[in-house]
């Protein structure tokens, strides 16, 4: 009887043992598992030098990696060691369900003893903080970006089955503040309930970042931006400069980043000032949604084009 028991249990975890093929772990997240050594290889040891480290959050550092099949990777070094494996495969396997054009697709993942790591596809171009920090977008591009960014952050929020915020792959209970300085909502400070308004507050302040080509963390208590936010946020500033106008004429110029050409569209120019102002009020509950948000994009633009 004992020898029945011992097989059948032998058996019994052969049957239940997660299936691997070629790598990839199926049933828990349709992702390859990497080893620690080997994306440790891949990333020059997680080299933080120019050209290696592409960036750096209050989640992690994110490395550029040329996997052993020689494809060029993103991978971010997660700081919370702490997270248990389970927690953190439930996070994995929710990335994996996600599907839209506008999110970065995700390769595969490392759970080795405290190492948490993520692995995405590389961006040629650079993220929209590097691209909007060089400039190097165009003033015919930002519209467009803007709304790309609203659709991607609509889907992750009305869309998927399970409610995801920007910030973290959570419910509405956070265990510490998460997000980048300078993007976060009141909420976080005040220690009120999460939401996914808080997303929207920070695509306000992106929305306005694009327009005045002024970072919300460069700007931080500088004597160039008075009246910067509590939060490092050139919100006061723009809301006087628009509010001060009494036709309500000619602000938009006073506003947009001096370094655009004469050529920009005034109107996009305005309209996403006029909605980013919206997503960063202080009340959550006045913030439009981003289905809201990306309603008042298309249709404004739609109108002034007619």
């Amino acid at each position: 009887m004992t020898c029945i028991f011992l097989v059948w249990c032998f058996l019994y975890r052969t049957n239940n043992r997660e299936p691997e093929v070629g790598g990839y772990f199926l049933a828990a997240t349709g992702f390859k598992k990497f080893g620690y050594t080997e994306l440790q290889k891949a990333t020059l040891g997680f080299t933080e030098e120019i050209g290696r480290e592409i960036g750096r959050g209050a989640g992690g550092v994110v490395y550029k990696g040329l996997l052993s099949d020689g494809r060029v990777a993103a991978i971010k070094r997660l700081k919370e060691a702490n997270q248990g494996e389970a927690e953190f495969l439930a996070e994995v396997s929710t990335i994996g369900r996600l599907n839209h054009m506008n999110l970065i697709e995700m390769w595969g993942y490392c759970a080795e003893g405290r190492h948490r790591l993520l692995v995405y596809e590389y961006l040629m171009h650079g993220s929209l903080a590097e691209n909007l920090s060089s400039k190097a977008l165009k003033c015919d591009q930002l519209f467009e970006t803007a709304v790309g960014t609203g659709k991607g952050l609509a889907y992750l929020h009305e869309e998927c089955l399970e409610w995801i915020l920007h910030c973290g792959l959570n419910n509405s209970s956070f265990s510490r503040i998460r997000g980048t300085r300078g993007y976060m909502a009141p909420e976080w400070v005040y220690n009120l309930p999460i939401t996914s308004k808080v997303d929207v507050y920070g695509y306000g302040i992106l929305l306005l970042e694009m327009v005045t080509g002024k970072s919300p963390i460069a700007t931080f208590q500088t004597v160039d931006f008075e009246g910067v936010g509590e939060h490092g946020t050139p919100v006061t500033s723009v809301r006087q400069k628009k509010n001060g106008r009494a036709k309500g004429e000619g602000w938009i110029e006073e506003i947009v980043d001096p370094s655009f050409d004469c050529n920009y569209d005034k109107n996009n120019m305005e309209i996403m000032v006029r909605v980013g102002l919206q997503c960063v009020e202080e009340d959550r509950n006045v913030r439009p949604s981003m289905n809201q948000v990306l309603e008042m994009l298309c249709k404004e633009g739609e109108h002034d084009k007619m």
